[in-house]
């Protein structure tokens, strides 16, 4: 808490947050954009060659390894997609931006892949019914080994490397990396202990490789309905604007309201301050205009909104939407 007061109070004296020079950001969103395409690279190759493991194999936990690994191409197309469509405003059509789309996006494709793993969970079902019991091919499947073993190898680098940063878009691409480790090993053993053991545990192992596919994305789907609901900041952001609120300017006498909700990935705020009643309109509109700029210059803000006003006993201008 007092670490989040001191960055306000930095906001406050200096007028904006203090951070790195402008080389040293240039050099790090190199890194970062190296770190991304070097991942996207890799999820197509590895996407590639599991795909001609899943064909050569029939193996059903190949199949749903790869049917993660299709996760990670899409759910990066999605997030470049819909960060271009963020970039390219319209004020006219848009005028609040964009921000929910990115959200939305991921909503409509975690859809898709629910009832992809559920397609797979199906078929296991299907094949354990139907032949589970039957024991399959024998023979060494060396070629398998080295290509799964491959991915997971490329993966793990990966995740070691994309860890080294601290962009949250490349965090979660090495959280993507090493979710592949996982769904590659479990994969891998439960295909090479149905063709030594037991036929059934290939179908097992793709209804866990599918479960788990299903639950990792119910959660991301649970997350981002938060972000397009308007779900509010944590009490520990709040206080963080109240402290830069009150500290702003010594005209201010009540701070009546401080909200803060979702939207899309940022935040919109909105407070209401309360100002001499004798005070000329200039001066309280450069006060509330001068704090606006403060809070939108916060890294997790979108858009902030300021209201003045000359006491807090009357009832809140939104109340309608209070009453449930």
């Amino acid at each position: 808490m007092l670490e989040g007061f001191n960055e306000m109070d930095a906001l406050t004296d200096r007028g904006f947050l203090p951070g790195m020079s402008k080389e040293e950001r240039e050099k790090i969103a190199k890194s970062e954009t190296m770190a991304i395409r070097l991942s996207n690279i890799a999820n197509m190759v590895l996407f590639a060659a599991k795909i001609y493991a899943s064909i050569r194999s029939r193996s059903l936990a190949i199949i749903a390894s790869t049917l993660d690994s299709l996760l990670d191409l899409l759910s990066g197309f999605i997030l470049w997609f819909t960060a271009c469509q963020m970039q390219s405003r319209n004020p006219y059509q848009y005028p609040i931006g964009k921000r929910r789309m990115q959200p939305l996006g991921i909503l409509v494709f975690a859809s898709v892949m629910a009832t992809l793993g559920l397609q797979i969970i199906l078929e296991s079902v299907r094949s354990l019914m139907s032949d589970g019991n039957k024991s399959r091919r024998k023979e060494q499947e060396t070629w398998l080994v080295d290509i799964m073993l491959s991915v997971t190898l490329v993966k793990l680098g990966l995740v070691i490397y994309c860890r080294s940063f601290t962009n949250e878009i490349v965090k979660a691409y090495a959280q993507d990396h090493f979710f592949d480790v996982i769904t590659n090993v479990i994969g891998l053993v439960a295909a090479l202990l149905a063709n030594y053991v037991e036929g059934w545990i290939d179908p097992v192992g793709a209804v866990i490789l599918a479960l788990y596919t299903i639950h990792s994305w119910s959660m991301t789907v649970l997350e981002n309905v938060n972000s397009l609901v308007g779900r509010s900041a944590a009490p520990e952001y709040l206080q963080k604007l109240t402290y830069l609120c009150w500290n702003h300017h010594k005209a201010i006498r009540h701070i009546d309201t401080v909200r803060a909700y979702t939207f899309g990935s940022h935040y919109f705020v909105e407070v209401d301050i309360v100002l001499p009643s004798e005070m000329p309109l200039r001066e309280a509109h450069d006060i509330g205009e001068a704090l606006q700029e403060k809070l939108e210059q916060l890294p997790e803000i979108e858009r902030a909104f300021v209201h003045l006003d000359y006491e807090f006993t009357h009832k809140p201008e939104h109340a309608q939407s209070h009453d449930d």
